[in-house]
């Protein structure tokens, strides 16, 4: 919840962040309260309601203080706000792509309507579990789809193994959903039908990029199972989703044997290529897993060859990742593992 600063730094105005916003909710009517709160998030209403409590006794110089910052606060505003949609949405794009942006853009863009598709946010893991575990795995997948990756991760491992796999490729080839598949999804969380006549175009979920999102955020032995699972369904998929789970930069969590290890499996034209434009730290260490000499040899090299076109920097570095997986599978070295892992 954003912290409520005062709006001239020199003037102590008490209470802040989430009491402030707290004196100010309880100084409205019930029904206006009911409204703000209704508009926030699970864990905002938990902060608020926490707050609320604490500041029962607050004193009035307290009030005085909180409401002349919210006053000094709504007269600062601008109008940068208006019209704003479509400079955020063409942004997004520039930055990450189609895609990727309209996944962005369906989760962080404030609702036009009222969804059951809400309601999801406001439910554990065990609960939405129960909910799909009999229905169709397209219905699994856009209930995956609307939740934030951990909470999908999961839901994913509460779900019968032999439909894990299913429910992923779904995931990640779901693109834009159907209306009839929101009316089923309405059904199934408000055991009613709910007409998607409302306008606007159908919201595009899913994506290989998301998919490997639910999957990082499971256990390791999950992981593989669906990862192998998926490889029957779709291998072209499944090793799309894993490049999206494993880029380049997870290569910091190397150690600097196993990174020393990978080292020699590459080909220097290759590594040139793949350490122009990297992480700092990670080209660092992996510059301390090599002899003085040939790191050197290897800035050199790069500081000859000048900038590099980004579709080719990032050809090298999928070449890297792919020599660090087959290492793995080798057992020559460990990409890492989840944290609650242990043999």
């Amino acid at each position: 919840m954003p912290e409520i600063a005062p709006a001239n730094p020199a003037v102590n105005a008490g209470p802040a962040g989430s009491s402030a916003a707290a004196i100010l909710l309880m100084l409205l009517a019930e029904d206006e309260a009911a409204q703000v709160l209704s508009r926030l998030d699970p864990d905002e209403v938990q902060q608020l309601g926490t707050a609320m409590f604490e500041v029962a006794d607050v004193s009035e110089d307290e009030v005085d203080g909180v409401l002349d910052t919210f006053v000094g606060r709504a007269r600062e505003r601008t109008t940068i706000g208006f019209a704003a949609d479509g400079q955020i949405r063409t942004m997004m794009e520039r930055a990450l792509g189609a895609e990727r942006a309209e996944n962005m853009l369906a989760r962080i863009t404030p609702p036009t309507r009222s969804s059951s598709l809400d309601s999801l946010k406001w439910m554990d893991a065990k609960t939405i579990a129960l909910l799909i575990e009999s229905e169709h795995p397209q219905i699994a997948a856009i209930v995956l789809a609307h939740l934030e990756p951990g909470v999908a991760a999961d839901v994913l491992q509460l779900l019968d193994e032999d439909v894990q796999a299913d429910v992923i490729y779904r995931v990640a080839t779901m693109g834009t959903v159907s209306s009839e598949a929101l009316d089923d999804l309405e059904r199934l969380l408000l055991r009613q039908v709910n007409k998607a006549g409302s306008s606007g175009s159908a919201p595009k979920r899913g994506g290989a990029n998301e998919a490997a999102q639910i999957i990082n955020s499971t256990r390791t032995a999950t992981e593989q199972r669906v990862i192998r699972q998926l490889a029957k369904l779709d291998k072209s998929l499944a090793r799309v989703i894993e490049d999206e789970m494993f880029v380049f930069d997870n290569l910091n969590a190397l150690t600097e044997k196993d990174l020393g290890a990978l080292l020699r499996g590459v080909e220097n034209d290759i590594l040139i290529v793949a350490l122009k434009g990297c992480d700092p730290n990670l080209r660092n260490k992996m510059f301390g897993c090599m002899s003085s000499r040939a790191a050197q040899s290897i800035q050199d090299e790069m500081a000859e060859r000048g900038p590099m076109r980004l579709a080719e920097v990032q050809e090298a570095q999928k070449q890297v990742l792919a020599i660090a997986r087959n290492l793995a599978q080798a057992g020559t070295i460990s990409l890492g593992g989840k944290g609650e892992d242990y043999v």
